[in-house]
């Protein structure tokens, strides 16, 4: 146990740069992901066949194949069509894709649970229908999503782990170093799941937070009647 903590404390700095990569690509791979995500959901739900069948098929093709896979062919496919991507956009766009894929059932489940009725009331007094998705049922509807939503962020920074197969510098990546370079491979993946622990449990902890500075109550009886 003692020779652990010494090795911890050795590698921690390293370990650190390489969790701190580990969270920008987290929050890189979420933003585009929720971007992604909305514009597939709004398509599904309000756009036309076209729309509606791109959005259907974006959605199957990522959340049906591995994220590992999209990655590699993204960076060693795309070479062979004469498209070159630097590992680190190749880890950004597969990430945000693969997350805008899940981020889209999520955001199209609270669409759902605004209910009809309010579009409906919308457009009686006058608005059109892209004025009430976006001034009224969308500000409801992403409020709605923070429960189930919550799962994505940890979900992905546990996803990011991949892309240090394409060498970019995260923290599996150190730890894998830290193993090649101690020869201690199980003290040195027990460092990294430690870190990995830290953050899931102050990203659950934040999420769970802003999940209640969201709750207004009774905000969730028009989805529970839908």
């Amino acid at each position: 146990m003692i020779a652990f903590f010494e090795l911890f404390v050795r590698f921690l700095p390293d370990l650190l740069r390489g969790a701190g990569v580990t969270l920008l690509l987290t929050a890189e791979g979420l933003a585009a992901g929720f971007v992604l995500g909305l514009l597939a959901a709004l398509g599904r739900q309000y756009g036309g066949k076209f729309w509606q069948g791109l959005a259907v098929g974006y959605v199957e093709l990522f959340r049906g194949t591995p994220l590992l896979m999209q990655l590699f062919l993204l960076y060693y496919g795309l070479p062979g069509l004469g498209v070159t991507l630097s590992r680190e956009w190749a880890a950004f766009i597969a990430l945000g894709l693969n997350s805008g894929a899940y981020q889209a059932e999520y955001l199209r489940g609270s669409i759902l649970a605004v209910g009809e009725g309010q579009m409906i009331a919308g457009r009686a007094i006058g608005m059109s229908r892209w004025s009430v998705i976006f001034n009224i049922i969308l500000p409801q509807a992403l409020r709605l999503a923070i429960p189930a939503w919550a799962n994505e962020p940890v979900s992905l920074l546990k996803s990011t782990e991949v892309v240090f197969l394409i060498a970019i510098p995260e923290l599996m990546a150190k730890g894998k170093a830290m193993a090649a370079r101690t020869y201690q491979p199980i003290p040195s993946y027990l460092a990294v799941a430690l870190i990995y622990l830290v953050m899931v449990f102050l990203l659950d902890y934040l999420l769970k937070w802003m999940e209640r500075r969201s709750h207004l109550p009774g905000f969730e009886l028009e989805g529970r009647r839908a």
